[in-house]
């Protein structure tokens, strides 16, 4: 990808995502984002630099994801290339969201402590230089460690981004606009990262398609000092203020969370080759467990603790929270079982497959211009309900017809894919809202580890427990009565 802007644009990274699909049409310009008063109270007097600096985390953001989805279509070809059995191969799709959701909340405490702007270049570095280690990675191993390290990097990006976002939008409304757009963002990037990745791989090979967040991360650092702001100034009282050199990083917090999250984790995807009362799973599973009690402990007696134990209590945004860990881990399942089936069972190459989720792209598309306008009209809780009703309606159909190799594509599979990603994108709009809402701009750092690690725990954990349930399929049908549960529990949010 030799910019964010040319070689994104097959995925639809620019012309899908970023200018039509919703960032000026119905997220910028038409949604109010520019009329609602930021501008003037921001940090330019004009509202183009505002629009070319959320393009650009927009476009980080979805690098990012598809990163974690980029190898999912050609999973198969690296397995035959390295020998890999289906349970090094669920590791290695799931290496890069394991360090990626431990670290988060340490990555949303950097950004609070240091600013976003300075965690951001800091985090692209990392996931830069993992990102271009990894197409020269001679075997499984050394392509496993830079999986890890592309997360490591990830996970101080997504937090330092969404601090960055919070000095664009200092008004609530403006920024809560900017939040239902920036929802859809991470399942866009999940489906650009199955498209383009399929198209790469088959016309190259796998190592091809770490070129798109190498390239994206070059470009990200050289327009990263020209379109975005430093810290946002502080309003709180003086009084109130708690100087940054004042603040501690919570050390002690952070190894127990990040240990804790990553072993528990880990354990989970282990469940897909291992017994769960096996000691491979129960080990680091227990662990985990142990360490991430701790951490809560830990927390409660921290001044100034990493995760603050009020931060969860809302329960708008323990919802929100539920609803886009659960829309990721749908998708996520969706996009590699889907992927391995089209190319194992049904014998289609990369190109082919990454052709069957087109519909997807065209469906999440169309859904996420309407999320905007659907939030303001009925409020973020009801959006993202009727929008994990859809989904739960399309992991059903998938469920019962998308692993029969004798049900033709065009009416087996494709309303699946269609019903899928139109309810998925209205989910994660309303649920990024519903997330985000009313928190202070000193705790945008948190809000973003918290949120993307909810995005990342999803795929990672859930995944890896649906796939214990004994068939694909039935990890789907699991998966679509999930999702009708929290429609109907969240149904009535507004």
């Amino acid at each position: 990808m030799p910019s964010t802007t040319n070689a994104c644009e097959p995925g639809g990274l620019t012309n899908d995502g970023l200018t039509n699909g919703g960032l000026t049409n119905d997220g910028l310009t038409n949604d109010g984002l520019t009329n609602s008063g930021f501008t003037n109270g921001g940090f330019t007097n004009g509202g183009r630099r505002t629009r070319g600096a959320f393009a650009l985390l927009g476009a980080v953001q979805m690098t990012l994801i598809f990163t974690l989805a980029s190898l999912a279509v050609p999973l198969p070809r690296i397995g035959v290339e390295f020998g890999l059995d289906r349970s090094r191969l669920i590791l290695l799709s799931a290496a890069y969201g394991l360090t990626f959701a431990g670290l988060l909340l340490f990555g949303g405490r950097l950004a609070d402590r240091f600013g976003g702007r300075r965690t951001l270049t800091a985090g692209l570095l990392v996931f830069g230089t993992a990102s271009a280690l990894a197409p020269l990675s001679p075997g499984y191993e050394s392509l496993l460690a830079a999986r890890f390290g592309q997360g490591v990097g990830a996970a101080l990006v997504a937090p330092a981004a969404m601090a960055v976002l919070r000095t664009l939008f200092p008004e609530p409304a403006a920024y809560g606009r900017a939040m239902a757009t920036w929802g859809g963002l991470s399942v866009l990037g999940a489906t650009a990262g199955n498209l383009l990745s399929g198209v790469i791989a088959g016309a190259t090979s796998w190592r091809g398609t770490f070129a798109v967040p190498v390239a994206a991360t070059l470009a990200a650092l050289l327009l990263a000092p020209r379109v975005l702001p430093g810290a946002a100034p502080d309003r709180t009282p003086t009084h109130r203020r708690t100087p940054d050199r004042r603040r501690t990083l919570d050390l002690p917090g952070a190894l127990l969370a990040t240990a804790g999250i990553t072993l528990a984790s880990y354990g989970l995807v282990l469940t897909d080759a291992h017994p769960w009362g096996s000691a491979p799973v129960l080990a680091p599973l227990l662990t985990g467990l142990a360490l991430l009690a701790a951490f809560g402990l830990v927390e409660r007696r921290t001044t100034d603790p990493l995760l603050p134990p009020g931060f969860l209590r809302d329960g708008r945004r323990a919802l929100g929270l539920a609803a886009i860990g659960l829309t990721a881990a749908g998708t996520a399942t969706v996009f590699v079982l889907l992927s391995l089936a089209f190319q194992q069972q049904r014998g289609w190459n990369e190109p082919l497959t990454s052709a069957a989720f087109v519909p997807f792209a065209v469906a999440l598309l169309g859904s996420g211009r309407l999320a905007g306008p659907l939030i303001g009209r009925y409020g973020p809780g009801r959006v993202t309900a009727a929008g994990l009703a859809t989904a739960a309606a399309g992991l059903g159909l998938l469920a019962a017809t998308g692993f029969d190799t004798s049900v033709p594509y065009a009416y087996g599979l494709l309303p699946g894919l269609l019903l899928l990603p139109a309810g998925g994108a209205l989910s994660f709009a309303g649920a990024a809202v519903l997330a985000t809402e009313g928190v202070p701009a000193h705790r945008a750092g948190l809000a973003g580890g918290v949120l993307n690690t909810a995005m990342e725990l999803g795929p990672t954990v859930l995944f890896a427990a649906l796939l214990t349930l004994g068939g694909d399929a039935l990890s789907l049908a699991a998966a679509a009565a999930l999702f009708a549960a929290l429609a109907a529990t969240t149904f009535r949010t507004k």
